[in-house]
């Protein structure tokens, strides 16, 4: 399972009070913390913290890359802040992210070519989220034909299709792995299958046993990716024991500790 840390992000009090503070002790721990607990790259996330995007972003940057040299995921919706700081991030950077609109992915993916960057995309048009598979597996398909087209790796895309909270919508999870199962059979090699995991318990009590069931579900109908709090101890486990379930890692006794320091090695 490739994780995504989701902490840094302005949406969390402590990330907002460090970007308007400017207090990079908060951002080193977090990366540091997240790193440690698993994750293999960090989202770095402004939200509502700052009006000015592209210098908090640069900032949340600059100290993460103080202590930490994981991939950086860089999250926002505007295409003028992600082009200007896209090709000023050190490191092995992740796009997040792009809709399945031709021009956009076009552009997006153009981006990512030409900063030897990886790509997030998403199962969403211009007219939302779709109800139905159909719809998903469609703008999969999509994606996949523009990426070879633009000749960005398959294992530097990411596909997600796109989780909405539960509560909201009670029947997408289920539709949401139906289409994850369906777009694995539409490339060979695949690229990554995605979510953000938290979605799907946004506004929702049980938050975290909600997350740990559905990503052990996701995992068994594809996913192999998600932006998710590795601080969750947890939730972590979870995706370790689904994945040796799945027949990923070899059963031993000591399986979570052998896994955790798989991944340490490997880091």
């Amino acid at each position: 399972m490739y994780i995504i840390g989701e902490r840094i992000n302005g949406m969390f009090n402590d990330v907002k009070g460090a970007i308007l503070n400017k207090d990079g002790s908060v951002v080193h721990d977090l990366a540091k913390r997240q790193v440690a607990a698993g994750a293999d790259a960090l989202d770095v996330n402004v939200g509502p913290a700052s009006s000015d995007a592209e210098g908090a972003l640069m900032w949340l940057v600059e100290e993460i890359r103080k202590v930490s040299d994981a991939p950086l995921c860089i999250d926002t919706a505007k295409w003028s802040v992600m082009s200007s700081v896209i090709p000023k991030v050190p490191g092995a950077r992740i796009i997040n992210s792009s809709k399945a609109d031709p021009e956009e992915l076009e552009q997006y993916m153009g981006l990512a070519v030409e900063n030897d960057a990886a790509l997030v995309t998403l199962t969403i048009d211009k007219q939302g989220v779709p109800s139905d598979v159909d719809r998903r597996v469609e703008m999969g398909a999509l994606i996949l034909t523009t990426a070879e087209a633009a000749g960005l790796p398959a294992d530097r895309l990411f596909i997600d299709t796109i989780i909405l909270p539960v509560n909201v919508a009670p029947q997408q999870p289920l539709s949401v792995l139906s289409a994850m199962q369906q777009i694995q059979m539409l490339a060979d090699p695949m690229p990554h299958l995605l979510l953000g995991l938290s979605n799907v318990s946004q506004n929702c009590n049980e938050r975290s046993l909600l997350n740990r069931t559905y990503l052990a579900m996701a995992i068994a109908c594809g996913l192999d990716s998600a932006i998710m709090d590795p601080l969750d101890t947890e939730l972590v486990d979870a995706a370790i024991t689904a994945e040796m379930m799945m027949g990923k890692s070899i059963y031993c006794d000591s399986f979570l500790t052998a896994e955790r320091k798989r991944k340490q090695l490997s880091s």
